[in-house]
């Protein structure tokens, strides 16, 4: 087996930064994480939290610290640098070789969707963002890996779109459209969930959207880790 990761992710219309931030890095047990975090409001104010909460989380991982204690010291270290003032969404979606399973740490009121065998569940369970409180903890799913687990998660930006003009976006009900084609790459998912949103927003998104798509695929080809990465420069 072998997973594939897909990102898409754009500003906020007439906005020159996002405030949501996004790495992958490699676990020292192996195995990676992504970890998308969502500062409160837009623009440079919420990209310097959604960085500081995004460092944090991976220093943290990158010495071994489980992903929800991770999760929590960064809502502490945010509510202490902020005063509680300053609020942040996080996700942190992790394959653990050890375990052999996909781990699902959400601080977010934004739904994750998990897929396998056609059959979608919505994990939307109450989720507190970081850094309003002390010991904010997050919502951990432990997903076994499997040949087609698909995982979505998102900023909530992809549930805001079309709202202002009062045709909200269903995502379970799109992304079912998407994985109905022929075996849909994440990189499609992704990018197919993003342009929905941008066209219910007519082009002009309303808020900074990031989408990440997990999929678990039977291995194809060689031992080589590959990693592409498009950024548009204006």
């Amino acid at each position: 087996m072998e997973i594939q990761i897909a990102v898409a992710k754009v500003n906020k219309y007439a906005s020159a930064e996002s405030g949501d931030t996004l790495e992958v890095i490699e676990r020292p047990n192996g195995g990676l994480s992504v970890v998308l975090a969502d500062g409160q409001t837009s623009g440079p104010g919420a990209k310097a939290v959604s960085m500081l909460v995004v460092r944090k989380v991976i220093g943290l991982l990158a010495e071994g610290v489980r992903d929800g204690a991770a999760a929590r010291a960064a809502s502490d270290s945010l509510y202490t640098d902020k005063k509680g003032r300053v609020s942040c969404t996080l996700n942190i979606a992790s394959l653990d070789l050890l375990t052999g399973t996909i781990v699902l740490s959400r601080n977010n009121p934004a739904p994750i969707y998990v897929c396998h065998n056609d059959v979608i569940d919505c994990l939307d369970s109450d989720s507190q963002p970081i850094g309003v409180a002390r010991n904010t903890r997050p919502l951990i799913t432990e997903l076994g890996v499997e040949p087609g687990l698909l995982v979505v998660l998102f900023t909530d930006g992809l549930i805001h779109a079309g709202t202002r003009r009062g045709r909200p976006m269903e995502i379970g009900l799109v992304l079912q459209s998407i994985i109905e084609d022929q075996d849909p790459s994440p990189q499609h998912i992704a990018d197919a969930l993003l342009s929905h949103a941008v066209n219910l927003d007519d082009g002009r998104p309303a808020d900074d959207v990031s989408v990440v798509v997990l999929k678990v695929v039977q291995r194809q080809g060689d031992d080589v880790r590959r990693m592409s990465v498009r950024l548009p420069i204006n």
